[in-house]
């Protein structure tokens, strides 16, 4: 109906009506609006009068209330030429991933491995397009099944890249047809995955990697993690396990994990520190990820170092060590060892075990041992803003009140040393509640569209409970972790990567703590992941930090519809000011966009956008 009335107008006045004529029909348009308000403020008050007030009306029922089309209302106020859709990106960047461009970066000198680093300041000044779909791509199947089986058209995976994977990733994985299926690990399978983590549970004296939670091992860095099963298997035992791995053009590794629910991110220490301040991980694992450990002087491992918490362990599977252990033992005895021998004493750190190919190290609970090795010296303060700095030749951490050896934690996964922290037990307690309201409210507003009772897709057969359609998210300002800690205690099936902004207080070292998942980041450039790799993207203040940065909306919006899966859903929370620019540019990028007023008096507003399943 409304739309009809446009169209009279357009008969009535001409293509262009004059401005006189736009302001009068502007005022009109207003004035309707003022009455749905009015009756709307009414249904909100008999609801809210019946309900729990901290509960959002639905989606449905704002959609029914409020038919207001904002796109055609600027399109009335300020000329159809004026906003434009943003166009579609062409074929060749399907699976475009910025900041990482071998070849422009060869060709500015870089060398020695920085070619392959990330560097965004060479991807500036792209024009600005969506990202579109691959032809074959298919909304991934719900969560769990998408975890064994996931579309190759969603994916880049050559034949010789499958053929040159390891020997246990093609045990694990089947091509047939448009499919791609991971065998389940039930330990039937010889040197299958469960197998691999049992071996390593018995090399760190456990009976079983069930174990693993009790032995202080929460956080799992996983280097080059293949295709994600060995992560995918830890997530199953609750712990959190973050496959880190190299930029591929080919979009295998990173981009695989995440098809299948599984937390990933591209990330190298070629030439720089990875995004996490030291202390951060319980067990750091390397299955013939690739890398020559020895070089640079052993700057790999001091890195890993770095990362690892005391008491931490450093699991390394690769033929090329034990070539080397062999080449060592059959010498005479004591008369040589090898470079990664000599290195690993250096930092202080202890051989557990050898078994076939699998080495096992444990860093040292003690910081004073460092003192003693005066071949690699102590670092010069601390990391805390640390963000994609050069490898550094010396040990971190070792003055740091967070030096805590895993095996002297107690407590649930979720759980730490707050003070430690500087963080105020109040202030805390506060975030943790907020936050668990307002889990619940979301999945109010949101449940009568990511779930049903029977959501049955074409041309798929019937799914299995929970039918959850959300597994990946991401929580764009994480700030202590309070969403994802919420999603935790109320047992929803998704993992969070949590993201600091750089700029804003840093608490990664509190998140991961807490044993969650999280990375530092400059929300001024692109996220380090390939496109259409998380389901929900929620930012709390994330835009006003931005204006205060100085950066550019819009390329914000258009990175998060990037790396946001097709009907995919975005929940941003601000004040009206940025709420309302941002609902503007949201139907540039073709998002479907609604405000939705708290009703509690403040200036706060939640933008809640999905994003539509488009190919052209």
């Amino acid at each position: 109906m409304r739309r009809s009335l446009f169209t009279k107008l357009s008969i009535l006045f001409g293509r262009r009506p004059s401005v006189s004529w736009l302001v009068l029909c502007i005022v009109g348009v207003f004035g309707v609006i003022a009455l749905l308000e009015s009756s709307y403020s009414s249904t909100f008050d008999s609801v809210a009068s019946s309900t729990n007030p901290d509960v959002y009306i639905s989606y449905r029922k704002l959609t029914k209330l409020v038919r207001n089309d904002y796109l055609d209302l600027n399109s009335l106020s300020v000329g159809a030429n004026w906003i434009k859709d943003i166009g579609f990106c062409g074929k060749e960047r399907e699976n475009y991933v910025p900041c990482y461009n071998v070849s422009a970066n060869t060709v500015t000198g870089l060398k020695d491995g920085e070619e392959f680093d990330r560097h965004c300041e060479l991807s500036r000044g792209q024009p600005h397009c969506l990202v579109r779909p691959p032809k074959d791509y298919k909304i991934p199947l719900t969560w769990p099944a998408g975890r064994d089986i996931i579309w190759s058209g969603n994916v880049r995976l050559t034949k010789d890249q499958f053929l040159s994977s390891g020997s246990m990733t093609k045990r694990l994985m089947l091509l047939e047809e448009n499919q791609i299926a991971f065998h389940s690990d039930d330990g039937m399978m010889v040197d299958s995955v469960k197998d691999h983590s049992h071996l390593i549970a018995e090399m760190i004296g456990l009976g079983s990697d069930a174990e693993f939670l009790q032995a202080g091992v929460r956080t799992v860095l996983d280097i080059g993690c293949g295709f994600g099963s060995f992560g995918g298997h830890l997530l199953s035992l609750k712990l959190m396990a973050l496959c880190v791995a190299e930029y591929e053009s080919s979009g295998s590794q990173v981009q695989f994990a995440l098809e299948r629910g599984l937390p990933a991110v591209i990330g190298d220490f070629i030439s720089k520190q990875l995004p996490f301040p030291s202390l951060s991980y319980d067990m750091v694992h390397c299955a013939q990820c690739g890398i020559i450990w020895d070089n640079k002087d052993g700057l790999f491992l001091i890195e890993i170092d770095r990362v690892l918490k005391p008491g931490g362990y450093f699991i390394l599977t690769s033929p090329t060590t034990r070539q080397q252990q062999d080449s060592s033992a059959s010498a005479k005895k004591g008369s040589m060892s090898t470079p990664l021998e000599e290195f690993t004493k250096k930092l202080c750190w202890s051989l557990l075990g050898q078994q076939e190919e699998t080495f096992i190290w444990q860093k040292t609970v003690n910081s004073q041992c460092y003192s003693s090795q005066l071949s690699i010296p102590i670092c010069k303060g601390e990391d805390m803003q640390l963000y994609y700095q050069p490898l550094a030749h010396c040990i971190s951490g070792t003055s740091s009140n967070r030096w805590v050896p895993i095996h002297d934690r107690s407590g649930p996964l979720n759980s730490t040393n707050i003070e430690i922290h500087g963080v105020d037990p109040d202030d805390f307690s506060e975030d943790s509640g907020f936050w668990k309201s307002a889990l619940r409210n979301y999945w109010s507003l949101l449940s009568p569209l990511i779930f049903s009772d029977h959501p049955k897709r074409p041309g798929e057969e019937d799914p299995l409970p929970p039918y959850n359609m959300v597994r990946n998210v991401m929580d764009m300002n994480a700030h202590y972790g309070g969403l994802n800690a919420a999603m935790l205690e109320a047992s929803k099936s998704v993992w969070v990567m949590n993201v600091v902004p750089l700029g804003a207080r840093n608490t990664l070292p509190l998140i991961l703590d807490r044993g969650l998942a999280g990375i530092l980041h400059n929300w001024c450039e692109p996220f380090p992941t390939y496109p259409r790799t998380y389901d929900m993207l929620h930012a709390n203040g994330l835009l006003s930090h931005i204006s205060s940065q100085d950066c550019s909306m819009l390329e914000l919006l258009l990175e998060m519809d990037r790396i946001l899966r097709p009907e995919g859903w975005i929940i941003l929370s601000d004040t009206l000011g940025p709420i309302e620019k941002a609902r503007m540019l949201a139907t540039q990028i073709r998002w479907e966009a609604r405000v939705i007023d708290l009703q509690n008096g403040s200036d706060q507003r939640l933008l809640v956008c999905q994003k539509p399943f488009t190919r052209k």
